[in-house]
């Protein structure tokens, strides 16, 4: 037994106890969050892994390479300096598909475990990945760390539990017999084979690479396709490093490395139409903006399109029994990463009557001034500041925060912060818009994602008119999340009735250290696939299993 065969066989404990945790949807976790956790010398040893990837050619030594591409700056300022292979597809996708009949021979569960030995390997390296997502995103260093290391890998191993999941529902052999009365059985010996649909390609995403990206890459690979990876041409390095740790374990578990390969690309070539195109893509995941998003969905017909897109997610606010922390807690959802989140609040329904609270009846005025104050408490301090905020990731999330005071009366303006690291960070504080639910040019503000750190305060007549727009920004420009606050019973039945039928996910009542823009991998669902920001859920067994087929042969016994 080799030391690969050791390991895989170490990490079915981990298989198992993923299962579980889908099973149960209680807290688990492999994969540490605290930068401590991974030994004295790793945060030295990960920066200087990082570093030294500077100005290099970031070479994988797969098929179809005719060329460098890759012109990454950080949010922060500096230039990563990194080329990346530019791949010809018509010499790269056969040798993908070359590589299919020993994977696919190798069956659900040695696929799984390979690739758990995958994301083992990116876990022991979270620090060089964390530097790599903060300066490719904007995030700050400890997002960077959490989000695009031990929750995108927690996200990659639930796609792979629920893989193994879907694809061992069916026995691989079955032993049938139909009985003929006084004649002999029908007798046949049934084998089913999981075969996958073809190759997959990844479309990531410049905010959040890893994390979106994981859950296709590991859900597709696992079920025996091969999978190509086309980063955001922002954001390539922490994909680049995936797919170079996967075929480092692919070839030393015995397996072809083109299962997976990197498509990086020029400047404004746009690659991603062209590859979604080719008959050899079956699958496509995509995150990034509605309108790509749909052309997939219209176009690439050979490919089963999974796409997170644009929401407008809103937070109802009709009534709270703990004032401070909701306004605590809402401030807090705001400023995460700069509101550079699928899952930040954008519009918040407030009565123009005003609410009842613990802290006694509160104006729509107050509401908003005091969720303006507590925004800035919160931002006040330029080292908390930057810590919480990140970078502006791209100029056009800079012009969408600029152009907002011209959408309504501006309750809290939004400043420049300066950080004393990075002197070419675009670091900005959330802006808080107050506007009028009624009359169309309001709507035409407020009922279209404005991603970045800009909120609306919208007036509403009551909480039955809130509910009511809740549910047509649901149906119509659709929501990853959904936030509530409210003391009646009445009004949370119908708030939880309106996102049960336009299929949104509720949070209610949050004032502690859950916030509504944070899912947790193996309980919460992260979308729906029921409304138009999303097609599918990240994870569950629909997200998984049409990415294979099962193959019958029978043989008469």
């Amino acid at each position: 037994m080799t030391l690969t065969d050791i390991r895989l066989t170490d990490h079915r404990a981990t298989l198992d106890q993923a299962l579980e945790a889908i099973r149960t949807r209680a807290y688990w976790s492999p994969h540490p969050e605290h930068p401590k956790a991974y030994g004295e010398s790793a945060p030295a040893e990960g920066l200087a892994a990082f570093e030294a990837l500077k100005g290099t050619r970031f070479d994988l030594d797969q098929p179809g390479t005719d060329g460098w591409a890759g012109a990454e700056v950080s949010p922060y300022g500096p230039e990563l300096g990194i080329e990346y292979p530019h791949v010809d597809p018509d010499v790269l996708l056969p040798a993908m598909r070359r590589a299919v009949p020993g994977w696919r021979e190798a069956g659900p569960e040695r696929r799984a475990l390979v690739c758990l030995e995958i994301l083992a390997r990116i876990s022991a390296r979270t620090h060089e990945f964390a530097h790599a997502v903060m300066h490719t995103s904007g995030q700050a260093f400890m997002m960077a760390f959490q989000a695009g290391g031990p929750h995108a890998q927690d996200r990659g191993l639930e796609a792979v539990a629920y893989a193994y999941l879907e694809q061992t529902r069916t026995p691989e052999t079955a032993d049938w017999s139909k009985p003929q009365g006084k004649r002999d059985p029908l007798k046949l010996h049934k084998s089913f084979t999981t075969a996958g649909r073809g190759i997959a390609l990844v479309i990531g995403c410049n905010t959040f690479p890893t994390w979106n990206g994981y859950p296709g890459l590991f859900a597709s690979l696992a079920t025996g396709n091969p999978v190509l990876v086309k980063p955001h041409p922002r954001a390539v390095l922490p994909l680049a490093l995936t797919v170079r740790t996967a075929r480092e374990v692919l070839a030393e578990s015995g397996f072809d490395p083109n299962l997976v390969a990197l498509a990086a690309e020029h400047p404004g070539e746009g690659i991603a139409k062209t590859l979604a195109l080719r008959p050899e893509i079956k699958i496509i995941d995509y995150t990034g903006s509605s309108s790509f998003g749909d052309w997939l969905e219209a176009h690439a017909r050979q490919a089963q399109v999974y796409t997170e897109k644009a929401g407008v997610n809103t937070v109802l606010v009709d009534s709270t029994d703990d004032y401070r922390g909701m306004l605590s807690n809402l401030a807090f959802s705001l400023s995460l990463y700069s509101g550079q989140m699928c899952t930040t609040p954008q519009n918040l329904l407030i009565p123009r009557d005003g609410i009842p609270t613990d802290a006694g009846h509160k104006t729509y005025d107050e509401v908003v001034n005091d969720l303006a104050a507590s925004v800035g408490g919160l931002l006040g301090d330029d080292a908390r500041a930057n810590a919480l905020l990140g970078a502006l990731v791209n100029p056009d999330v800079k012009a969408r925060l600029d152009g907002a005071a011209e959408l309504g009366e501006v309750a809290l303006p939004s400043r420049s912060v300066a950080n004393p690291d990075f002197p070419d960070a675009v670091v900005r504080t959330p802006v808080i818009v107050k506007v009028d639910a009624v009359g169309p040019e309001s709507e035409s503000a407020f009922l279209t994602e404005c991603f970045g750190p800009v909120s609306f305060a919208v007036a509403v007549d009551s909480t039955d008119a809130a509910v009511e727009l809740l549910r047509r920004t649901i149906r119509d420009r659709g929501a990853m999340t959904v936030g509530a606050y409210t003391v009646s019973e009445k009004t949370e039945r119908a708030i939880e009735e309106v996102c049960l039928e336009e299929s949104a996910q509720l949070s209610l009542n949050l004032t502690g250290g859950v916030y509504v823009n944070q899912t947790a991998a193996f309980s919460d669902f992260h979308g729906s696939g029921g409304n138009p920001a999303a097609n599918a859920a990240l994870c569950d067994g629909a997200f998984v299993a049409n990415r294979f087929r099962v193959v019958e042969v029978r043989r008469q016994a």
